[in-house]
């Protein structure tokens, strides 16, 4: 080692102290191979279809079950969060039936953009110091975050699968750097979470085969952002007014009584994200959906995503006012539009729908679309 390169111990302490400085309130550090099981559980989910039409995770399930098959020179990963604990139970507006639910992750700047920032001033700094290449990981590459968090000693992966901290209960966003450098690794941290389900009694949809196991086809998180067609029918009742994801085995969690709301201000929700209005929602034109998702996550879904799941909310809000509305998306361009608005409107006015159920049959081509006007799904 020169002269000029600090020692292992020194460097993680410096890296350490520029975390705190850049927002980050947990640091840990694991040897890339510290999760050997990986593979045969990532494997085993993926042979059940846990993964639903997420092929990109069967796509990329060799280099995505260890960081050394993503990338084999990499010796440690440094595993970082950023606290995002809401200010307010996220649940309680669940009985809000005429306004959206939105996931509090969701609520503030897309968090890619905010970590990734910050990590690569860490990489940067790691790489000066050390002369080691490194690599940067924001949830958008095959690196499993949650259990090399875990193996960093920055928290365990519940029974609903996501990391619980002992400082910030469920709320933590990940990020990850790879490093070729042998940096010198923090202890494991063990599974905490005893006899506890909340968690799995919560969730709406019956996600969770068995603690620590999810299957993301009847997810609510899933079904709202990945899932591209129709929500299925046994899932929509059960949806509520969730609009964008869903937080209620997260937000159940005992552990997040010691979760403070988050020091960084950009990670603050945004006001008019809160409680938006279904009503305001549902009349949104691409224009108008970029310009209020602007530097969100939602706008990754697209605007006839979001109207489906809008639509299915209203479905389930009993707010007649809502019914003309959802009428006027009966014409939309977008398949998934349609059906979903179909759905809204058979739940809100049966006989309404009864009346224009010819009409409409006459004139629609696809196929799915029919069957929500018959019935017949």
């Amino acid at each position: 080692m020169s002269s000029a390169q600090p020692s292992p111990e020194k460097l993680v302490a410096e890296l350490r102290d520029r975390a705190h400085a850049l927002g980050f309130d947990s640091f840990g550090i694991a040897p890339a191979d510290a999760r050997p099981d990986l593979p045969e559980k990532l494997n085993a989910a993926l042979a059940a279809g846990w993964h639903g039409d997420m092929d990109w995770m069967e796509e990329t399930a060799a280099r995505r079950g260890s960081p050394t098959g993503m990338w084999p020179e990499a010796r440690s990963v440094i595993v970082l969060g950023i606290n995002y604990g809401p200010e307010s139970d996220p649940l309680a507006i669940l009985g809000e039936k005429s306004l959206g639910t939105i996931s509090v992750y969701a609520r503030n700047r897309d968090y890619h953009e905010i970590i990734k920032g910050k990590l690569k001033d860490m990489a940067g700094l790691l790489a000066r110091r050390s002369g080691a290449e490194v690599k940067v990981f924001v949830d958008t590459a095959p690196l499993m975050e949650k259990p090399l968090a875990e193996a960093a000693g920055l928290g365990w992966q519940g029974k609903h699968t996501v990391l619980v901290s002992r400082e910030f209960g469920s709320w933590l966003f990940l990020g990850a750097i790879l490093t070729s450098a042998d940096l010198p690794g923090d202890i494991k941290h063990e599974e905490s979470c005893g006899s506890c389900t909340r968690c799995l009694d919560i969730c709406p949809t019956n996600a969770f085969p068995a603690p620590f196991q999810l299957d993301a086809r009847k997810c609510l998180a899933y079904l709202t952002v990945e899932h591209k067609d129709q929500i299925p029918l046994v899932f929509r009742a059960p949806m509520g007014n969730r609009i964008y994801g869903c937080d209620d085995c997260l937000a159940v969690c005992p552990w997040n009584k010691f979760a403070s709301v988050s020091r960084e201000a950009k990670l603050r929700a945004r006001e008019e994200l809160e409680r938006p209005a279904l009503a305001d929602l549902v009349q949104l034109d691409d224009a108008g959906f970029r310009a209020l998702f602007s530097g969100s996550p939602i706008k990754r879904i697209g605007l006839a995503r979001f109207l489906r799941n809008v639509l299915i909310a209203i479905g389930n809000s009993a707010d007649e006012s809502l019914i003309p509305l959802v009428e006027a998306r009966l014409d939309a361009e977008e398949s998934i539009v349609r059906g979903a608005a179909i759905w809204a409107l058979r739940r809100l006015a049966p006989d309404r729908a009864d009346d224009l159920r010819l009409a409409y049959l006459a004139r629609e081509s696809d196929s799915s679309v029919a069957a929500e006007w018959t019935g017949d799904i």
